[in-house]
């Protein structure tokens, strides 16, 4: 089995760190049990409202607080215990999603109380997703961190995969509670994953050896570094002068910039989720289940990207395949559009079966390009920040993350609106591609980075 051993997703990261395993596995379930939230909150404000725009807002409130807080989480995380501060925005995460689930077993049906509780929410993940990204590289070596990324990009991608189809099957069947409920019970694995992690103090200096020790390379067998541990200093006073350290930090660091740079490139220009809804009506028919077989093959791409990764571990030029793996992502959303140009709008009355197939296929090429793209601009960042400012960067790393396509939906919206759904697509593929290689052009270091030698 070796040859297929190479090919498939290396698991040696939930082997050799039972820290890493636990988490692994708790934020892997609490991610499906998010989605369910996601479908139900919007489902419930159409309910309440008939208005697309009431569900759109939703992202409003989402995203200020995220882009607010992202910062802010990032140099909480390097002041104090990462373990602490991931356990306390748990904690608030977890809470809320109870307080959801009362207002819709209490039928409150306030519009209102749903857009504030998704403000808290997403401001209790601005601090908690750095925190979790941070950890990470003091669980498992630094050789193992393309193949633990590519883990974690396989969990998150089932997650979107099955969550949204489960939670709008919950809740057809018996209603936002039950769907907020369960969401609930299943983030407990995530507490219990995060509180079971060693402590987590932030150091001093890069200087400190990392990551953690795993059992077999001369550690303890909880993941906990002693090494760091004694380096852990003080608690420091958290406030803007060390947000704006970490944005200095990043505008002297061109490898680390530039990943934050080709990514908005690629989600601002090319991408394409505020196009499926059209489609679905216009061009391949089928409406609301086209939309969501379209979005479905997004991320089976990304799931089939993760389990096929074995490769992605031995990979040392990793710039440069980020470089490709953007480009593959243009070129799948350019022929995105194509099949619809091909097709037509010609609101058809029922599926056009080809039509659907083609639109499949490139979409999850796509998403298996941008899962290849995740998985090294995640390791660059990991590798090549220092760990006392890895929660900053992290948090940067968040407000690009969440931030590029909600603008990117704004964008091809626009371009929808003045050329059609199909030339948008095309056109923000291509544009993607230009772009991407004219960052690369102004940073041709990049192109060079070595994951045997990182530089920031």
């Amino acid at each position: 089995m070796p040859r297929l051993d190479g090919i498939l997703a290396d698991t040696t990261p939930l082997r050799v760190s039972p820290p890493f395993r636990r988490l692994w596995w708790g934020l892997g379930i609490s991610n499906l049990g998010s989605q369910l939230t996601v479908v139900a909150v919007g489902l419930q404000v159409y309910a309440l409202t008939g208005s697309t725009l009431a569900v759109g807002v939703l992202g409003i409130f989402a995203l200020v607080p995220l882009v607010a807080l992202g910062l802010y989480g990032g140099a909480l995380v390097d002041a104090y215990d990462r373990r602490k501060v991931a356990l306390l925005a748990s904690w608030a995460l977890w809470v809320v999603t109870g307080l959801l689930a009362l207002q819709a077993w209490l039928d409150v049906g306030s519009v209102g109380v749903l857009y504030g509780l998704v403000a808290l929410q997403s401001a209790a993940f601005a601090i908690n997703n750095p925190a979790r990204s941070a950890i990470i590289p003091r669980l498992v070596e630094p050789r193992l961190l393309p193949a633990a990324n590519a883990l974690q990009t396989i969990s998150w991608s089932i997650a979107l995969t099955v969550g949204p189809l489960l939670g709008a099957f919950l809740v057809a069947l018996w209603g936002y509670g039950i769907a907020y409920t369960i969401d609930a019970v299943l983030f407990a694995a995530a507490l219990w994953a995060v509180w079971r992690l060693p402590s987590i103090p932030p150091v001093l200096t890069s200087d400190v050896p990392e990551p953690a020790s795993t059992p077999g390379h001369g550690g303890s067998d909880d993941g906990s570094n002693p090494a760091a541990d004694a380096a852990a200093p003080r608690r420091k006073v958290v406030g803007i002068s060390s947000v704006v350290d970490g944005l200095r930090y990043l505008a002297t660091r061109p490898n680390v910039r530039t990943t934050f740079l080709v990514d908005l490139a690629a989600m601002i220009l090319a991408f394409p989720r505020v196009l499926l809804p059209a489609v679905g009506v216009l061009f391949i028919g089928g409406g609301e289940t086209t939309t969501g077989v379209l979005s479905a093959a997004f991320a089976v791409g990304a799931v089939l990207a993760g389990v096929f990764s074995g490769a992605l571990a031995r990979v040392r030029w990793q710039g440069l395949v980020i470089a490709w793996a953007i480009t593959a992502w243009g070129l799948s959303i350019a022929a995105f559009g194509a099949v619809l140009l091909l097709v037509g709008s010609t609101n058809p009355p029922q599926v056009l079966v080809g039509g659907l197939v083609a639109a499949c296929v490139a979409l999850a090429l796509a998403g298996a390009s941008d899962a290849v793209s995740a998985v090294f601009r995640q390791t660059i960042l990991q590798t090549a920040t220092p760990d006392d400012m890895r929660g900053r960067l992290q948090g940067v790393f968040i407000v690009v993350v969440a931030g590029g396509p909600r603008l990117g939906e704004v964008v091809l919206g626009a371009q929808a609106s003045w050329f059609g759904e199909a030339w948008a697509a095309v056109a923000g593929g291509l544009a993607c591609i230009v772009v991407v290689w004219l960052i690369l052009r102004a940073q041709p270091r990049f192109l060079r980075y070595d994951a045997l030698h990182p530089e920031p």
